[in-house]
């Protein structure tokens, strides 16, 4: 029992570490909305911990991050046993995709505070396209982001992730306001993957790898379209929302 609450400890600190890391990228999202030329994707948003004088932070959010990973991929293997088979199977593929979005993080705030330098999505990309199978792997892996795009919106919109929390205790206004803040920022996070998705399709179709260069192209290229700034200042604030969204569900997460 005392390792299952210290577990369950580890693991809501890990959540906060996301909800950190995801109101700085909305922090950040907004500079490029104001015309900041500042890197915008999770790595950007770590990379501004070390300048701060963080990188303990790193490690800390690395370890919180991969327990969460850890745990996910527990649930997406032998979890969710107390539903019904067919609602299980969709609840371990959300743990699934929860395993690669903690996982990916974690990844880079190691990276960061073992080497200090992020070498990007941008040269994995060009390293991938440059041999013969390049163009279909990197062509699979947008669509299954926008697929997860799709997924992440319909959380949103469906209010799905609602099962996952415990809102014992806590008032209705509290328990309204984390809803509707988790509708908000999934959908906003749908978004961000969705353009992720499309520009890695597109750096495979014209074999440009710098159009696939994570969630900072993304949000410039929104930046650039007519009314691109406001529409980016509305995504960052769906982002801020996510951030806001996951300290709620650091609280109420049933762990």
């Amino acid at each position: 029992m005392r390792e299952s609450k210290t577990f369950g400890l580890i693991a809501r600190g890990g959540l906060v570490c996301y909800a950190i890391v995801h109101l700085l990228v909305a922090w950040l999202a907004a500079q490029v909305a104001l015309g900041d030329k500042a890197k915008a994707d999770k790595a950007g948003a770590l990379q501004m911990v070390v300048a701060e004088g963080g990188a303990w932070l790193l490690w800390l959010i690395a370890a919180g991050l991969a327990v969460l990973a850890l745990w996910q991929l527990s649930e997406a293997i032998t979890g969710h046993r107390h539903v019904k088979a067919r609602r299980r199977t969709v609840r371990r593929i959300v743990s699934a995709i929860e395993v690669v979005l903690y996982g990916l993080v974690s990844y880079s705030a190691v990276k960061l505070a073992t080497a200090g330098a992020d070498d990007g999505q941008g040269s994995l990309v060009a390293g991938i396209l440059a041999e013969s199978y390049g163009p279909v792997l990197v062509t699979a892996a947008g669509i299954a982001v926008v697929a997860v795009a799709v997924f992440l919106a319909q959380r949103g919109f469906r209010k799905t992730f609602v099962r996952e929390l415990d809102f014992g205790g806590a008032s209705s206004h509290t328990r309204t306001t984390t809803i509707r803040l988790g509708q908000i920022g999934w959908i906003a996070l749908s978004a961000a993957y969705g353009t992720i998705g499309v520009l890695t399709v597109v750096a495979a179709v014209t074999f440009d790898p710098a159009k696939a260069s994570g969630l900072d192209a993304a949000l410039k290229t929104l930046s650039a379209q007519p009314y691109g700034g406001p529409m980016l200042l509305a995504l960052a604030a769906g982002i801020a929302a996510f951030g806001a969204f996951a300290l709620l569900d650091a609280r109420f997460r049933k762990i």
